[in-house]
């Protein structure tokens, strides 16, 4: 029987086994981000709905190539292929490397724990930490992702992102991290009024209890916030009035950095 010339070709037919192949390798790939390093067949299995013997085979496919690393019976990560591929990506690599120095001087200043994020979809990503032997153990880590409103460095991307990116962090769900994430879109409405208002963002312990954070913006030379820059430290010794200039002055020089041509 002739299909029906409004019928689409089903991700495996044989009309683009090509494309259905690298369709199924990028979901599995998505399904490792997040802020579990390692991840299952069967957890993949879970987010993806491909069945399991798709994904062994993809990804011991990957495994021959680098980009994964089996960990144990049935655990998977990501390798190192991938992380020496994405610190090729241009925009992060120039904005890492203009970000670095201010973000050391952030630490010896501090000694705390100091993020540069970005926005990826609806989350934020770590692009570089820095942090010592006696700081705060935070939920985070280069590659890492956490939502945007859940955090201060995501609250300060998120805030700067338009009507639309909220519209679909809201749609998507606010998910409790802990009792003080904020799950009330018009609370989070005004919390991101706050942080346009002030220039900064303030968060405590809404991603994970006992944290606290101060962030602020950075900006290209359109004016346009690209990245965010934060202090994270002990909720119980956090000094914010202090921490406030001291946060907006390095995301200021970074600023500044990176809107110089060349």
């Amino acid at each position: 029987m002739a299909s029906s010339p409004h019928q689409q070709p089903e991700a495996g037919s044989s009309r683009s086994p090509e494309k259905a192949v690298l369709r199924r390798a990028f979901v599995i790939l998505d399904a490792f981000a997040g802020s579990q390093e390692e991840q299952t067949i069967t957890g993949i299995c879970r987010k993806t709905d491909l069945p399991p013997s798709t994904v062994h085979r993809m990804l011991a496919t990957m495994v021959d190539w680098g980009g994964v690393e089996r960990t144990g019976r049935g655990r998977y990560r990501l390798g190192l292929k991938f992380w020496k591929l994405g610190s090729q990506v241009p925009q992060a690599r120039q904005l890492r490397d203009i970000a670095l120095p201010f973000l050391e001087d952030l630490y010896e200043a501090t000694h705390e724990v100091v993020h540069l994020g970005v926005r990826d979809g609806l989350d934020l990503l770590y692009v570089e930490k820095i942090s010592g032997r006696r700081s705060v153990q935070a939920m985070s880590g280069v590659g890492r992702r956490l939502p945007l409103y859940a955090t201060g460095p995501g609250k300060v991307l998120l805030a700067h992102g338009g009507t639309e990116l909220l519209d679909d962090v809201i749609a998507h769900g606010l998910v409790r991290r802990t009792e003080y994430t904020i799950t009330d879109p018009a609370q989070l409405r005004r919390a991101l009024a706050e942080v346009r208002k002030t220039g900064v963002a303030v968060s405590r312990n809404e991603a994970s209890m006992g944290t606290a954070s101060v962030a602020a913006p950075i900006r290209d030379s359109t004016g346009t916030v690209v990245a965010s820059v934060s202090v994270v430290m002990p909720d119980d010794r956090i000094d914010v009035p202090k921490l406030i200039p001291l946060v907006k002055t390095v995301a200021r020089a970074i600023s500044r950095q990176n809107t110089e041509p060349g």
